[in-house]
């Protein structure tokens, strides 16, 4: 039995690390202002728990380094934080109740603020998202570099985080009377 649930919790990892992967392409090809790149942590997180949820963007941003996108190992670590994060909130909310947009905040934050920094300090707000347009435009204001990265962070990653938490949910609702699903981590 115990290796039946380490062989479904294996293949449940490679599967949220290809739906990062393509969701993460199509975003980089389209030149999306969000990353469409957590979809599958999130999912992984909220069916196994934090650890393989930090496990899944961690695989996921070395195969999307040397498959064509350098900066994903860069931004690795805010994956693996919204893993961590969504692997513990996601599994009290079904307790508490929360609303989609308060829970995609909370998981939403601790990530952007590592990634904000990320971006000033490494790229100075240039990466290969979408999002670095916004961030040139606003550079220029009050803001300034670093706080432009932030204001423009936020928003894009809060929409992606929407975005994907909501697919996840309607996932998870979808499989929920189907699947058998090994304890979490």
């Amino acid at each position: 039995m115990k290796q039946k649930r380490m062989a479904l919790s294996i293949c449940l990892v490679a599967m949220g690390i290809c739906i990062n992967y393509v969701g993460g392409q199509l975003a980089l090809m389209m030149k999306l202002p969000i990353y469409l790149d957590s979809i599958g942590t999130i999912l992984v997180s909220s069916l196994l728990g934090p650890i393989y949820g930090m496990l899944t963007p961690f695989i996921s941003g070395v195969m999307m380094a040397f498959t064509g996108d350098i900066y994903s190992l860069y931004f690795a670590p805010v994956g693996m934080i919204l893993g961590l994060v969504s692997g513990f909130v996601l599994k009290k909310i079904q307790k508490i109740g929360l609303s989609l947009l308060l829970v995609t905040l909370i998981i939403t934050i601790p990530g952007t603020v590592v990634c904000s920094i990320i971006n000033a300090i490494l790229f100075d707000g240039v990466t290969s998202s979408g999002s670095t347009v916004l961030v040139q435009f606003l550079r220029n204001t009050p803001l300034g570099i670093t706080g432009a990265i932030f204001v423009v962070q936020v928003i894009t990653d809060y929409l992606d985080r929407f975005i994907s938490l909501a697919l996840v949910m309607m996932v998870r609702k979808r499989i929920s009377n189907i699947a058998v699903l090994p304890h979490k981590a």
